[in-house]
C-alpha cells in the first residue's frame, strides 16, 4: 500500500529529499497552496480525499446555539490513516468519515496545471513534504502543517 512507505524505521536523511533541496520555499509552499485548493474544492462538493499520510473529509456536526436550538453544520476534519496512527503511537480524536462519502486522491495533474509547475515536480514535492512529516512524528519532533 501507498502508505507504507511513510512508516520510517531509521531517520530521514537529506538525500531522501532531493526535489525539496531543489526547490525554494516560496515553491514549495505555491505547491501546497494549489493543493490546499484541490482539497477544498472536493470537499465543498462532499468528496473526501486521500493524502497518502491520511483523509480529509467533511463530516456532519451540531452547534448549540442560544439555550436549546441546535444547529446542523459539516466541520472538516482531517484523519491519520490508522497504520500511521498505529506505527507511530499517534493519540487522534476518534473520526467516523460517512460511509458513502466517496473518496479520491490527489489530482497531481489538476494541481500542477494550476500553478503551471511539471505534474512530476509537485508530485514529488508532496511525497517529499509528507515523507519529511513522518520523519518529523518517527523523531518525534514538534511539527506544524497549516491548510488553508
Amino acid at each position: 500500500a501507498k502508505m507504507m512507505k511513510y512508516l520510517l524505521f531509521s531517520s530521514l536523511g537529506p538525500e531522501k529529499l532531493p526535489t525539496l533541496k531543489e526547490l525554494t520555499t516560496s515553491e514549495i509552499c505555491r505547491v501546497w497552496a494549489a493543493t490546499s485548493r484541490y482539497i477544498r474544492r472536493q470537499l465543498l462538493q462532499k468528496r473526501a480525499v486521500e493524502i497518502g499520510v491520511g483523509t480529509f473529509a467533511v463530516v456532519p456536526a451540531c452547534a448549540t446555539v442560544g439555550e436549546d436550538e441546535v444547529l446542523p453544520l459539516e466541520r472538516p476534519v482531517f484523519k491519520p490513516c490508522k497504520f500511521l496512527k498505529k506505527f507511530y503511537k499517534l493519540k487522534c480524536a476518534k473520526t467516523k468519515i460517512p460511509d458513502e462519502t466517496a473518496c479520491v486522491p490527489l489530482d497531481f495533474e489538476q494541481i500542477a496545471a494550476d500553478i503551471h509547475f511539471r505534474q512530476e515536480v509537485v508530485e514529488l514535492c508532496v511525497h517529499e513534504t509528507l515523507l519529511f512529516f513522518a520523519g518529523t512524528l518517527r523523531d518525534e519532533k514538534e511539527v506544524e502543517f497549516s491548510f488553508k
